[in-house]
């Protein structure tokens, strides 16, 4: 009876021991947990901040048509088409007149925070027009306005369009230039014009077939000869052709 006694003496020590083992194991478990709570929540709690905004600097070839643009991921508008690859089209966000994608420093300008309005919407496809807007302006936009113009701004005309034009709360931003065809853009007006970040888009011929649209703030109505200029270089230094 006694040695039966010492053999069953130990047997609480072994059970102690699978417990502080299980409770080792659930603290650990807990442990890495919150730890994979925390790397997760840092992440998750950057892309929030940053909606969808990239501050990744890498140069991203995208190949439409003929042509390649090549541009930072932060100059790129939606995530899914920061990569390299073929595209049928590409949209891009700049600030101007820095010219530069979204980073820390331009939050506010990209998250429109500001007083101003400062982002230009681009977007890269292949050319369906056999002229641009300026080329547009004397064979199809010359017979849907209404005249005479009246005064804008940086020496611009603004002419309304007729009712059947089917270009409702729009005007017509023209400005002769010598020896080219005119600078011309489309701009919302009204409550609509209020309401929109860019409500100016004008477009332009650019590499090999392709079609360079840009929507502005109408504040830039002003400087509409140093903004066409910049949108031009941006394109001549993003862009190569096959020609």
């Amino acid at each position: 009876m006694k040695q039966a006694v010492a053999t069953e003496g130990p047997q609480p020590s072994v059970v102690d021991s699978t417990l502080m083992k299980r409770v080792f194991y659930a603290f650990a478990t807990l442990a890495l947990l919150s730890v994979a709570i925390s790397l997760g929540g840092k992440w998750f709690g950057r892309s929030i901040a940053m909606a969808g905004y990239t501050d990744d600097t890498t140069v991203h070839e995208v190949i439409i048509g003929n042509n390649v643009v090549a541009v930072p991921a932060n100059v790129i508008r939606f995530a899914q088409a920061r990569r390299d690859g073929i595209a049928s089209r590409l949209d891009l966000y700049v600030r101007y007149p820095e010219m530069d994608g979204y980073s820390e420093a331009a939050r506010d300008d990209f998250n429109h925070t500001g007083a101003s309005k400062d982002i230009v919407f681009l977007s890269f496809e292949p050319q369906m027009m056999s002229r641009d807007m300026s080329g547009r302006f004397a064979p199809i936009y010359s017979a849907l306005i209404a005249q005479p113009g009246t005064p804008g701004p940086g020496g611009t005309l603004l002419y309304t369009f007729s009712d059947k034009s089917g270009y409702l709360n729009e005007v017509l931003a023209v400005a002769n230039r010598p020896g080219k065809d005119p600078f011309v853009a489309r701009c919302l007006s009204g409550p609509s014009a209020d309401e929109s970040l860019a409500p100016c888009e004008r477009d332009i011929l650019v590499g090999d077939n392709l079609s360079l649209t840009y929507r502005f703030p109408r504040e830039f109505l002003g400087e509409w000869q140093a903004l066409d200029a910049a949108i031009l270089g941006e394109a001549a230094r993003v862009l190569k052709t096959g020609r």
